[in-house]
């Protein structure tokens, strides 16, 4: 495992921003132990070794099977040839995702003997295929112990699949949420018992009832200040706290932040045993009954206990037998199924001997990430039961032929069961289409493999993904490995897929699916080649994007994301269920302006502040001063062009840029310090000068008030490590931008402080600048934009221009800069850490606690947390609905899912159905909808609106096309378009077929508004 100084460089550095440096180093020492390599248990396994624990046995004593190579994603056809066992088979495969991880297998039945002493060395146990017996077994052996083993059992028999854990008598949850804690600014707290806290301008606090909150910056109400309180929550923007009707409570007067506490807390785990007859079961789909599928799950343990076998493949009297079992299982447990649903379990009884595919991925993730609360007490563990079924995939099969169902000795054996040959062969003729090959996509090929899609000739998936493979990817993008770094992802995870499968059939490329190449090679036709698609991508743009394009050509989409333990799936079917784009996001709270610029509240604030300037100072200045030379010529042509009284665009910006330039790496650092200067001190005193700290505004209220902090001036002292992480960072940028190069030498402290001390110092001047202090104002144009300047301002930038060449400062050489590109995985070179500190500087100057490096970088960076747990159930969930389009369900059987794993939380609801619009009674449609209109070459707008009239009974009063209008009536003109051609009007490219329109149609009345449409798509009869 990694030391703390060099997680950022290895394999965890998305996880981190997940599960914290103290669970990162708990799951460094912790060892665990899983048994059972079949499906669920290889899933539960890898997740664990990309979490990084310090040492993973898995124990197994079966042979591999044909019908092990539908779950089991780690073996391969010579491990069943070769009658291998299977965990020894995965030992390599597992060792290989992560060098950090020490892992061992064994074949030993070590649970004949009735001592289990040999367990003692592991933190956490997950049993998986095992007896209720040796669960029990195992569960009260790991309860005895001092401190208690953390005890997980799952299996998954055919579509049902399960999870309990019992982390003993008393387990301490460290962290029960994993969120940052909720701050919220005051406005007002009442002298009274009990005291009633405020939010400042009516912004919602974010706190619940029983929270605990710490205050901090309270002026007047001081000995609230570092003080712990249980709030009780009065509405979304105010709280009660303790009695404050105390002498020792003064009247509040001013500021304050409420910060929330999170305190560990200890719950208790009930046995297996107990847990068996009385359960804690956690409802997941509000349409299924969680004693149910309890109920279904013990009845199928204990006909395997009785008969060592699980019940045949179709088998009627095996069936007749569960239903016996479970009936009287009912009533021993007080009959909490009434009546109790024989056909389910009947449904349940034929496939149990089968394993769904979808279900080992998702149920390995859940547990994966149980096992990781397990060791370190972050999030909060399942409360005990948790069970997930897909019994809505064969509740129409019960009728087809068995034999459709039967085992043929081959690598789909556990699927078939399940869902039988037709449904097989439906999946192997598949057409499918996915974007992105990162975490989900690497999770989505793997399930695909297993359960054959595209594997006959007449199938094909085909992926892309236009990125390469770095090294923070391997921690949750299995399919690629240390050596596959630097390589395109879409081939890579193709090849690795075919590991899995060789029968796949996989077309893997590098495009980008965007408008760029909608017309070229993502077009309609490859659209309506493809039976369906799926979004395997990690930004709402590009998944927006998606839906329209699925949406225009009637696909379905499967789209699916995460971010750290919380994950979504959505199932959009054409003319069915609502589009991604039906429900929008409120879009994120915008800082103001003037906030960043002169009054930050956050370190949030201090990091975007730090963030622009590094946009502006070393990507956009450097830009815009290659673009002017580029335009413009040489320094001699811009003194020609300023001579003839032409004003060449950023002239005075570029000269300046010019004439500041540094020539070697003590100007770089002269540079970096009067920057210093500027940034941390002069616009203190500045802002200080404008708003001294009495100052009032015109109601009589204080200027400095919360949430606006007065600065302080920063003095430069050079022993200090930020201070001279700013300016070394600084002088780097500024070096790289203007090419110079950096040696060692520059770089050591001697050098530094031997420059620093030749630096002459600016003294500050007020500026009569004015501050913004309007929070609705916008930000003011880039540096580099300016007017129109004065015969004044050419003549004396063409006389500094010509200084500059005689001094041989501006000459062709120098007429080129490099840009920053902001990098902020490369941390040599220097991106991060002038962020990290120009953000920490300012907060300093603001008395704005500090953020770390780490926290720095997710923020600028825009890092979304990631975990290969989350990833995999999604992934699973998804493929799962994927099933379910191909075996034509009904809106009813699909599901939307959110999920939480870090809460326990998994929500499942139906998709909303697709919305109706309707025109006029008779006249309807949904978002699905398109309406075609086939013109020829002469066809005319005059045409096209009768078409419109005449097949719709309606009237048009708006056509536009993009942007363009191309009829409105009422515009001055419009009306005598239309004897024109539409091909005239609407001006399509070569080789354009056809284009979509917007139209608006007359309403019934002169002051109603017109009424929607779909869209047209109105060819030009070109073939």
């Amino acid at each position: 495992m990694a030391t703390e100084e060099e997680i950022d460089d290895s394999l965890y550095s998305r996880q981190r921003y997940v599960l914290g440096d103290s669970a990162m180093k708990a799951m460094a020492h912790s060892n665990v132990f899983i048994s059972g390599l079949g499906g669920l248990g290889v899933e539960i396994a890898k997740n664990v070794v990309l979490a990084g624990v310090r040492s993973l046995m898995v124990h197994d004593t079966k042979t591999a099977t044909n019908k092990d190579l539908g779950t089991q994603f780690f073996l391969r056809e010579d491990d069943v040839k070769f009658k291998r066992n299977r965990a020894e088979a995965c030992q390599a495969r597992l060792a290989e995702l992560n060098p950090h991880v020490s892992l061992r297998a064994s074949s030993k039945d070590v649970f004949s003997d009735s001592n289990l002493s040999f367990l003692s060395e592991y933190q956490c146990v997950v049993l998986t295929e095992g007896t209720k017996s040796l669960q029990m077994k195992v569960d009260e052996f790991c309860r005895t112990q001092t401190p208690p083993i953390k005890f997980i059992a799952g299996d998954v028999f055919g579509v049902y699949s399960y999870c309990f854990c019992d982390f003993g008598p008393q387990f301490t949850i460290m962290d029960p949420t994993g969120e940052d804690p909720k701050e919220s600014f005051i406005a007002s707290i009442t002298k009274a018992n009990p005291g009633v806290v405020t939010s400042l301008d009516n912004r919602m606090h974010g706190f619940e009832s029983s929270d605990n909150i710490t205050f901090k910056e309270v002026e007047g109400m001081t000995a609230l200040n570092g003080t712990t309180h249980k709030i009780s929550v009065l509405s979304p923007y105010a709280y009660s706290i303790c009695d404050t009707s105390g002498d020792e409570y003064q009247p509040y007067k001013n500021g304050g932040i409420a910060v929330q506490v999170r305190t560990p807390k200890t719950v208790t785990f009930e046995s297996l045993e107990t847990q068996t007859a009385k359960p804690s079961s956690s409802f997941v789909d509000f349409l299924k009954d969680p004693s149910f599928s309890h109920l279904a799950i013990q009845s199928i343990q204990s006909f395997r206990e009785e008969t060592g076998r699980l019940p045949a493949v179709r088998s009627v009297a095996d069936s007749d037998s569960l239903l016996k079992i479970a009936t009287k299982l009912n009533d021993a447990m007080g009959s909490p199924c009434n009546p109790l649903d024989a056909k389910c379990l009947r449904a349940m009884s034929f496939s149990a001997e089968g394993c769904f595919a979808p279900l080992t991925a998702a149920m390995g993730g859940i547990i994966a990430q149980e096992v990781l609360k397990a060791l370190t007490g972050k999030f909060t563990p399942i409360n005990q039961w948790l069970h997930l079924d897909a019994r809505e995939v064969i509740s129409n099969l019960l009728e087809s032929p068995p034999s459709l169902f039967q085992p043929r000795n081959d690598r789909y054996d556990a699927l078939r069961i399940c869902l039988g040959e037709d449904t097989l062969t439906a999946l192997h003729k598949l057409n499918l289409f996915m974007v992105g090959c990162g975490a989900i996509g690497c999770e989505m090929l793997k399930n695909y493999a297993l359960i054959g899609i595209a594997a006959a000739d007449t199938g094909k998936i085909t992926i892309t993904d236009n990125d390469i493979i770095e090294k923070s990817n391997l921690n949750r993008q299995f399919l690629f490995r240390p050596h596959h770094i630097q390589k395109p992802k879409s081939t890579t995870a193709a090849q690795s897929t075919q590991e899995i499968n060789p029968s796949l059939h996989i077309d893997a490329q590098q495009h980008k699916v965007c408008p760029d190449t909608e017309m070229t090679i993502f077009h309609d036709d490859f659209f309506k080649g493809m039976d369906v698609v799926v979004n395997a991508l990690d930004n709402v743009a590009a998944r927006q994007y998606m839906d329209s394009r699925c949406v225009t050509n009637e696909r379905p989409l499967i789209e699916s994301g995460t971010m750290g333990a919380k994950g979504h799936v959505q199932v959009i079917i054409p003319h069915m269920t609502e589009t991604y784009g039906s429900q929008r996001d409120p879009p994120d709270e915008s800082v103001p302006y003037c906030t960043l610029k002169s009054f930050p509240a956050t370190v949030e604030h201090t990091i975007q502040w730090a963030r622009d300037k590094f946009e502006s100072s070393f990507t956009q200045k450097p830009t815009t001063f290659n673009k002017y030379w580029a335009t413009n010529g040489t320094p001699n042509d811009v003194i020609k062009k300023l001579s003839k009284s032409q004003q060449p665009e950023n002239s005075l910006a570029v000269v300046k840029i010019l004439r500041n330039r540094p020539t070697n790496w003590a100007d770089c650092i002269t540079s970096a310090r009067i920057k210093f200067e500027k940034y941390f001190n002069h616009r203190a005193k500045q802002l200080l000068s404008v708003f001294p700290l009495d100052h009032m505004m015109n109601d009589g209220t204080p200027f400095w008030q919360s949430p606006k902090r007065p600065p302080a001036p920063v003095e430069f002292n050079s022993a200090s490590e930020l201070h001279m992480l700013f300016v070394v960072s600084t002088a780097r940028l500024i070096a790289a931008c203007s090419n110079i190069s950096v040696s060692e030498h520059d770089l050591s402290t001697d050098t530094l402080l031997q420059i620093l001390s030749k630096v002459k110092v600016p003294q500050f001047k007020r500026s009569s600048k004015v501050i913004e202090v309007d929070a609705t104002a916008s930000s003011e144009k880039p540096e580099s934009s300016e007017q129109s300047f004065s015969s004044d301002d050419m003549e004396q930038c063409r006389q500094e221009l010509s200084h500059l060449i005689m001094e041989r400062k501006a000459i062709p050489a120098r007429c080129h800069m490099t840009p920053a590109e902001f990098e902020k995985d490369d941390d040599t070179n220097g991106h991060i850490d002038y962020i990290t500190s120009a953000s920490n500087l300012r907060a300093a100057m603001y008395h704005i606690e500090p953020a770390d490096r780490f926290k720095t970088k997710r923020i600028a960076g825009k890092i979304v947390p990631a975990i290969a747990t989350t990833t995999a159930a999604v992934a699973g969930l998804a493929t799962l609905e994927l099933i379910k389009y191909v075996l034509r369900s009904t809106l009813e059987d699909y599901r939307n899912c959110f999920l939480n794993l870090g809460l326990s939380l998994i929500m499942f609801s139906e998709p909303g159905p697709a919305a109706v619009t309707t025109i006029r009674p008779g006249l309807a449609f949904t978002q699905w909808d398109m309406w075609h209109v086939h013109g020829t070459e002469k066809y005319t707008l005059t045409d096209f609106v009768k078409h419109l009239k005449d097949t719709y009974s309606i009237n048009v009063s708006l056509v536009v096309q993009g942007v363009r209008m191309i009829f409105v009536p009422l515009m001055p003109g419009h009306m005598k378009r239309l004897p024109k051609r539409m091909k005239e009007l609407l001006k399509p490219a070569d080789g354009v077929e056809y284009m979509d329109l917007t139209i608006g149609i007359e309403p019934p009345g002169e002051d109603d508004e017109d009424l929607p449409a779909p869209p047209v798509r109105y060819y030009f009869g070109l073939k």
